[in-house]
């Protein structure tokens, strides 16, 4: 086998960069730049240049597209690596190809979600001094610093680590560039059976314990909204469950676009079968039904029950300032279940249309992500001032563009030098 394997070509295109792959890299790249020279215009000349200003009497909103993108990304991290982990534990064997690129999914959605935190931050290095100085442990919005960008991303690297140490063996045995990268991962791998059982073993109680802390993260991100009970809008019971759905539909669905790609892009299909897509698309349906569902409840509850300032929110939302990204919101939510209804009913699960349906999903949680964030800044205080006004300018956009940019560039390295699903031990998916 060891004889046979080392004359085979590494899989899946590792190693080897195309015209199409240059041209992609150099243009995220240049949005990558395009970033990059925003912030600094932000670090030099202060938040000034961006839309953000206090509450009250400086008439605006402390937290913007920032922070929105914050949720955004961790909320993409959830599904990625709790997809990996139900994969482990339930031996989903039709999913298992998908799993590494949940994994990886995870770790840079975690990434890009530390690197908003620094955009949103004044002064980054002053802001993590005095996190350790004077944070308080109690509070959700330590939590989201500690347990959800700090535990949890370090979860998640051990989780990719762990799950690639025998494809890390088994591409080390083939001649590249790389072998030394591949041997360093797989640190003393052999593939003995019993190995193979103890790594079995780890990685199935790696999966029982990171499920919890992923629902306690994504839940204490929730909190940070929803227990603030001077802020219409957001204290309410339903922001941390409707945080873990929404995470849900965001994640699976650009995991859906990611699998979808990769089952054209890769040699075989990369072992990726429609069966896996549909599965993908299920778990989507209902989690867009779920979302839809609380959505309801939080604006029929809002609109009753709630007390004046809340009523407002609810009318900004529905036929005010905010109208123009609640409704398109909803309606990015609403297609992709139609669709996906369709597809179900008559059972013609098409990949291109399955990944639009993730493209959507994921341009809804957008919108409902800043939805969450600036109203009730805006309009939500209880104190005696006037309304606020929020508008993002360049240097948000250009920033929140350079971290998209460095997302898929990430991706699209990672995909060059390690496989994005399982390496197969002949000359198969070379």
């Amino acid at each position: 086998m060891a004889t046979r394997t080392q004359a085979e070509p590494l899989p899946y295109g590792i190693g080897r960069f195309g015209p199409l792959w240059a041209v992609t890299a150099l243009v995220l790249l240049a949005l990558i730049g395009l970033g990059s020279f925003a912030y600094t215009r932000q670090v030099m000349e202060g938040e000034i240049v961006t839309g953000m200003r206090d509450w009250g009497t400086m008439g605006g909103a402390p937290w913007g597209l920032y922070v929105g993108f914050i949720v955004y990304f961790v909320g993409v991290s959830f599904a990625g690596i709790s997809v990996a982990a139900l994969i482990r534990l339930m031996n989903l064997t039709h999913l298992r190809p998908l799993s590494r690129m949940a994994e990886l999914l995870t770790v840079v959605s975690l990434i890009l979600g530390a690197f908003s935190v620094i955009a949103d931050v004044g002064q980054p290095l002053r802001a993590f001094v005095n996190l350790s100085r004077y944070a308080r442990p109690q509070s959700p919005l330590f939590g989201t610093f500690t347990l959800v960008i700090s535990g949890y991303l370090f979860a998640s690297l051990v989780y990719l680590y762990l799950a690639g140490r025998r494809d890390a063996y088994l591409m080390s045995l083939r001649p590249s560039p790389f072998r030394w990268f591949y041997r360093a991962w797989a640190a003393g791998y052999q593939d003995t059976p019993e190995e193979q059982r103890r790594h079995s073993l780890t990685s199935f109680w790696l999966a029982i314990a990171i499920l919890p802390l992923l629902i306690t993260a994504h839940s204490t991100l929730g909190l940070v909204f929803g227990l603030q009970v001077g802020r219409p809008g957001w204290y309410s019971a339903l922001q941390a469950p409707a945080f873990v759905i929404l995470a849900g539909v965001s994640g699976v669905g650009l995991l859906l676009v990611i699998a979808s790609i990769a089952r054209r892009a890769l040699a075989g299909g990369g072992g990726i079968s429609l069966d896996a897509l549909r599965w993908l698309g299920y778990f989507l349906l209902v989690l867009i039904l779920a979302y839809l569902y609380f959505t309801i409840v939080e604006i029929m509850t809002g609109f009753y029950a709630g007390h004046e300032r809340e009523q407002e929110i609810v009318r900004l939302m529905l036929w005010g300032r905010y109208g123009l990204v609640f409704w398109p919101s909803v309606g990015l939510l609403a297609l992709p279940a139609g669709l996906l209804l369709l597809m179900a009913f008559f059972r013609w699960w098409n990949p291109p249309l399955l990944a639009v349906c993730g493209v959507l999903v994921n341009l809804a949680a957008i919108g409902k992500r800043y939805l969450i964030v600036v109203p009730s800044l805006t309009h939500g205080g209880l104190l005696p001032y006037g309304p606020g006004f929020y508008r993002p300018t360049w240097v948000e956009y250009s920033v929140i563009i350079g971290l998209l940019a460095l997302g898929g560039l990430l991706y699209l390295l990672f995909a060059k030098i390690f496989p994005l699903t399982e390496v197969p031990e002949t000359g198969k998916g070379g």
